[in-house]
């Protein structure tokens, strides 16, 4: 046990240091993220003057915390998001860079969640500035101001455990590739589905029944929508608690999930030359 501690802390020291050579581009790709919520400001200004005025609530926001919102969405899905995960374990399958896994000592989805936690580690440390400065801009739109501590640290709690989410997710689709040599069909797919159904684009509050009832039930609102609704406080008590039960619960499914298919993956995987 205290020796896989180790290897797993030690595969996480070296990916820190080798996404920190990489530090200007983190601060200056996180700094071009922001760009896109200048048009979402001036696109929902339009669209509450449109309805009556910035204060009067549209689905539950007003002007300023629909901008808020849009602010923290981009804090849950740079926790969620998982960039070239899936394509990634589908390319070492199909090249067989795989191989390694089965003959070393390192189990391949630790391995991996630790380059991860690497990665989003390496992000945050160059980020914050840019993070702070844009935040410190918008500090106006912040209404409802700093929530009560257990309110923030489930807030916290919401982004570890959507970080997992979006891991075992895409690791998920990514060990599909023992089965299928392209993935990328699929891939597109789920990130069209994560895209629109996890409230990046808009409050999913905003959906129509039933859609908005089948949307909050499925895993992807946890990516972004429940992150950033904790935080301004629209969900609270009995169904805070039973956001964060419902996200470990999906959490651990995909798990048992990426688990199952590298198992079977493995069992019927053939792997020849160098």
């Amino acid at each position: 046990m205290l020796a896989g501690a180790r290897t797993w802390f030690m595969i996480v020291r070296i990916s820190l240091e080798e996404r920190l050579a990489y530090r200007g581009d983190f601060a200056l790709g996180t700094l071009m993220r922001f760009l896109p919520i200048v048009t979402q400001i001036f696109l929902w200004y339009a669209i509450f003057t449109a309805q009556g005025g910035a204060d009067r609530p549209l689905f539950g926001y007003t002007y300023t915390e629909m901008v808020a919102y849009f602010l923290m969405t981009m804090v849950a899905r740079a926790f969620s998001s998982m960039p070239g995960l899936a394509s990634g374990i589908a390319r070492q399958i199909r090249e067989g860079e795989v191989k390694k896994f089965l003959i070393q000592p390192i189990d391949m989805l630790n391995y991996l969640l630790a380059t991860r936690v690497a990665h989003k580690g390496a992000y945050y440390t160059i980020a914050i500035g840019p993070f702070v400065l844009v935040f410190y801009l918008c500090r106006d739109y912040f209404a409802t101001g700093f929530p009560p501590w257990p309110t923030f640290l489930a807030f916290l709690a919401s982004l570890v455990l959507g970080f997992l989410l979006g891991f075992f997710m895409e690791a998920s689709i990514g060990l599909i590739g023992f089965w299928f040599l392209e993935i990328s069909s699929l891939l597109f797919v789920y990130m069209l589905f994560s895209f629109f159904l996890s409230g990046h684009m808009f409050p999913l509050t905003m959906l129509p029944e039933p859609w908005q009832t089948i949307v909050v039930y499925s895993p992807f609102q946890y990516l972004a929508f429940f992150p950033a609704a904790v935080f301004l406080q629209k969900v609270q008590g009995a169904e805070l608690v039973r956001g964060l039960v419902m996200e470990v619960f999906w959490v651990v499914l995909f798990y048992v999930s990426a688990r199952m298919l590298y198992r079977r993956g493995v069992n019927r995987y053939s792997g020849f030359g160098g």
